[in-house]
């Protein structure tokens, strides 16, 4: 029996970025993926301004932008004629990362290999028990050989039909799918015209007309000819989600919004998709956590998907490598589970939001709904606030524990990357991934000293905020403020309340 501290199962950009931040807090952690290798289909095409930030506060943003195939200004909003603008969120980049799955999963595998960490593909996961102190799971090898796997915890990445929910027994309520569609990596014959060149804007890819109940859209990738092809509607029902997707369907699908000089010369790889809408009732089921599809799955609308699990895996990386280490306070795990089942409940109604007016039939009451929204998010308030919502802007967790009644603008909200005096960008304090005290005042920083091991305190002639002025702020490793000066409660106790009791 082979014994380690973490297993994470899946190894997606959720597991990934999860074995990660678990290997950079020095918890041992094994990596299973029941796939003989990393899948190269472009999937998921983006990362949102807030992922984005995300994997710079452990310097791999950088590495992203190599790999990115476009820079994306403009989001959109169940097709709406008004995009979206990330302006008025104090982003440092307020754009989306264009960026192929694919090469997410590259970087941040390069980053667990670093970590001394090799991901075990074709390792299927077969038996799962959890006991009062940890977990035992039982894997199939790539030779057909099972061996046992015990560990103090086990994490659920493996997807929407995750082999971990159903080996708990785990409930997946929602709704049953009523639109169909199709992603697919194509390349179109030379001469085909009418179709785009350049992503610069998401709400103008897909802008374009498709008949009634169906959208389609064309996003160019960085070869000659190269797209990937995206089309859902309730009238392209397979006979079965493992149906082969035929290039003839593909291309009745393109012509219909780009016309018969649009070809497909090829069809490298192709998925189903539907518009089911699923969550957990619990992300935590004992020594088990559930996090990206396998705790959540949604309608492909505003390109939201990736990005919440690579949120997901942000909030519990630090929290679970703390409670493995023995150093977390009571209750710091389960706020994972507090903090993150509402975020993806608001992307499920978002997301459902989009479908009602992206899938529905020719109706009068419907193009008058859809005239009145269109008007509202040109207005700036409206506009903002569904950016700060599809973008994770937005994301505001309770803060209770800490500063209850507290209400300083950032309490609970990320920490915008602001450039320090010393020329130092915000994000570059939580390389390690240790928590972070802002202060100029040297009484803070004394008070924190007893949790050197866990916080940095960096001392800041004055903390250069757009918004409302802070004399400490203390920021947890996932880059959201946790207590403020002044506050409701003093700085041992946050720190306490986050960090665990002083070493």
């Amino acid at each position: 029996m082979e014994k380690t501290e973490v297993v994470v199962v899946g190894s997606g950009p959720t597991g990934l970025l999860l074995a990660a931040e678990l290997a950079l807090a020095g918890v041992d952690v094994v990596v299973l993926d029941k796939l003989p290798e990393r899948r190269v289909q472009a999937k998921a095409l983006n990362l949102q301004p807030r992922t984005a930030e995300v994997l710079d506060l452990r310097g791999l943003l950088d590495d992203a932008h190599q790999r990115a195939i476009a820079t994306v200004t403009e989001g959109h909003f169940a097709r709406l004629p008004v995009p979206l603008s990330y302006d008025g969120w104090s982003a440092r980049r307020p754009y989306q990362v264009g960026i192929p799955q694919a090469r997410v999963e590259e970087l941040l595998e390069e980053r667990v290999v670093g970590h001394g960490i090799r991901v075990r593909y074709g390792h299927e996961l077969v038996g799962l028990a959890q006991y009062e102190a940890g977990v035992t799971a039982t894997v199939r090898g790539p030779d057909g050989d099972e061996q046992t796997l015990q560990a103090a915890y086990l994490a659920a990445c493996d997807g929407g039909r995750s082999t971990v929910r159903k080996l708990l027994g785990v409930p997946f309520p929602g709704t049953e799918p009523r639109a169909f569609g199709i992603v697919a990596d194509v390349v179109l014959s030379q001469g085909s015209k009418g179709v785009p060149t350049q992503w610069t804007s998401t709400a103008k890819l897909f802008a374009r007309k498709a008949p009634a109940g169906r959208v389609t859209a064309l996003i160019p990738l960085d070869e000659p000819g190269r797209y990937q092809l995206f089309t859902i509607g309730p009238d392209i029902r397979p006979e079965s989600r493992d149906a082969s997707v035929t290039k003839a369907e593909l291309e009745v699908a393109l012509q219909a919004s780009y016309g018969e000089e649009a070809e497909i010369a090829e069809v490298r790889q192709a998925t189903r998709f539907t518009d089911a809408s699923r969550q957990v009732e619990q992300y935590r089921v004992g020594r088990v956590l559930l996090a990206g599809d396998a705790a959540h799955i949604h309608l492909l609308a505003g390109a939201q998907g990736m990005n919440l699990g690579i949120q997901d895996s942000m909030n519990l990386g630090w929290k679970l490598a703390a409670e493995v280490l023995g150093r977390a306070p009571e209750g710091l795990l389960d706020t994972y589970h507090a903090e993150r089942h509402p975020v993806a409940a608001e992307v499920l109604e978002n997301t459902q939001a989009q479908g009602a007016f992206m899938f529905a039939k020719e109706d009068p009451g419907v193009d008058a709904l859809r005239g009145l929204l269109t008007e509202l998010l040109a207005l700036p308030e409206v506009n903002r606030y569904l950016a700060g919502r599809i973008s994770g802007f937005g994301i505001r967790y309770p803060m209770d524990g800490a500063d209850a009644g507290a209400t300083h603008e950032l309490l609970g909200a990320r920490m915008p990357d602001v450039r320090l005096v010393d020329g130092r960008w915000f994000s570059e304090l939580l390389r390690t991934g240790r928590g972070v005290l802002l202060t100029s005042d040297p009484a803070f920083t004394d008070a924190a000293r007893p949790w050197t091991d866990r916080v940095d305190a960096v001392r800041v002639p004055e903390i250069p905020l757009t918004g409302e002025g802070a004399d400490a702020l203390l920021i947890r490793p996932d880059g959201y403020v946790c207590w403020t000066a002044p506050g409701k409660c003093d700085l041992e106790t946050a720190l306490t309340t986050w960090f665990g009791a002083p070493a």
